[in-house]
């Protein structure tokens, strides 16, 4: 209940405050104005930022699309507190960024060419124009900074709606960049929204088409698609998960997905938590996509970590139990927990209320700190070196052993036995 009411506030306060009022913004659409007549329009939000504003969504990411290009926005920035940063430059973006606010500004274009991957683009000043190379309806919309909406695609109309629709033919869209195919998915997750056959069918039609997009930019939409707080319930429309195994074949335990419902909310979940979830299992998935992906090593070796402790778990029965204080202090309690959620769902034969008791036994265990360190060491007699790091590992594991507890008697003695 506490949740429902702050959450009522915050959607209270984004109404009464919305994010175009912001001091830095104004100034900013300010500077963009400099030099031009009081009736053009220079610069207007539009995207994701546009979309959240009407939903009452938290809005994290702010684009601002303007007819000024790249040259001319960096100097006009070039005595003020933003810096200018060459993101995007080839497709007419910058970012500004500041102390307090980061923004990604694009020039209006159109396309002239395109592949299925790339476009060649002409920059232009009508915004018209400019809606009409976007890919759905709902990423149309354009907002200026008074808070006047410019709808040239019905965008508006569509989000109300709860419609995706493609802007134009979907199967020209969709082969003007197959990436779409992906984004589809994703937006229809987020939203829910209602489909019209003809994109299903363009979709359907264009799905070899994905093999020409660099790993990278897949990866990016799919880890997008896996923040959303909608994906647990992928399993609820058919047709869409269909279409998103046929993407993503390496995902093949999304029906795990209806087991994680029943211990978790979208708030406890983790993007970890899901790649280990659909991604471990007895064939050892998680590694070709990763080697197919090309992964960062810190998504590698958390699900290393993973799997190696779910082998562990199905071996040591000790471990949430007489040894829980131990890998605790070695593991920390949120791993543990997030091990306990991914064991729970990964293994079948667990049973809710075993994952409820190590749950509870997680939150109650205490954290021990070690209480010797280096500093202590050469105050007794030690000297900074290789042997102090390798006799301070000795006491911990000692400490560890006993029950995390060690006299001092027994620390000189192990300094005492390994002095030079």
């Amino acid at each position: 209940m506490l949740d429902l009411s702050l959450n009522f506030i915050k959607i209270i306060k984004r109404n009464l405050f919305p994010f175009y009022k912001d001091k830095k913004l104004k100034f900013v659409f300010k500077i963009l104005q400099q030099g031009s007549a009081k009736n053009v329009v220079v610069a207007r939000f539009v995207g994701g930022c546009v979309r959240k504003h009407l939903t009452n969504d938290i809005i994290d990411d702010i684009d601002i699309a303007t007819i000024l290009s790249a040259d001319e926005i960096k100097e006009k920035f070039k005595y003020t507190d933003f810096k200018v940063i060459d993101t995007g430059i080839k497709h007419g973006t910058v970012t500004l960024v500041s102390d307090q606010i980061k923004l990604e500004l694009t020039t209006l274009r159109k396309d002239v060419q395109t592949d299925g991957r790339h476009a060649e683009v002409e920059y232009i000043n009508d915004w018209q124009l400019d809606s009409e190379r976007r890919d759905f309806t709902i990423n149309a919309i354009y907002l200026d900074i008074n808070g006047k909406i410019f709808d040239p695609q019905a965008g508006t109309v569509d989000l109300k709606n709860n419609n995706l629709k493609f802007i134009g033919d979907p199967q020209k869209r969709i082969e003007e960049d197959y990436l779409r195919i992906i984004r589809f998915i994703r937006f229809k997750i987020m939203y829910n929204s209602k489909v019209e056959p003809t994109a299903n069918q363009a979709i359907k039609h264009n799905l070899n088409g994905i093999k020409q997009i660099s790993k990278e930019r897949i990866l990016l939409e799919l880890f997008k698609i896996l923040d959303l707080k909608n994906f647990i319930n992928l399993n609820d429309t058919k047709s869409l998960k269909e279409l998103f195994t046929r993407i993503f074949p390496e995902f093949d335990n999304l029906e795990r997905l209806d087991r994680l419902k029943k211990i978790c909310n979208h708030s406890q979940i983790t993007r970890d938590i899901l790649l280990a979830v659909l991604l471990i299992d007895e064939k050892n998935n998680y590694e070709y996509f990763a080697h197919k992906y090309s992964i960062s090593n810190e998504i590698k070796e958390k699900l290393n970590l993973f799997a190696r402790d779910l082998r562990l778990l199905a071996e040591d029965e000790n471990f949430f139990y007489k040894d829980l204080e131990k890998n605790i202090y070695l593991k920390n309690k949120n791993y543990l927990i997030n091990l306990n959620i991914v064991n729970f769902v990964n293994n079948f034969k667990f049973k809710l209320n075993d994952f409820s008791k190590i749950f509870k036994m997680i939150l109650k265990s205490k954290v021990h700190l070690f209480p010797i360190d280096g500093k202590y060491l050469m105050n007794n007699g030690m000297k900074e070196g290789s042997t102090l790091g390798r006799v301070l590992k000795i006491i911990e594991k000692e400490w560890i052993a006993n029950g995390f507890k060690i006299s001092k008697d027994r620390v000189k003695e192990i300094i005492k036995s390994n002095l030079d």
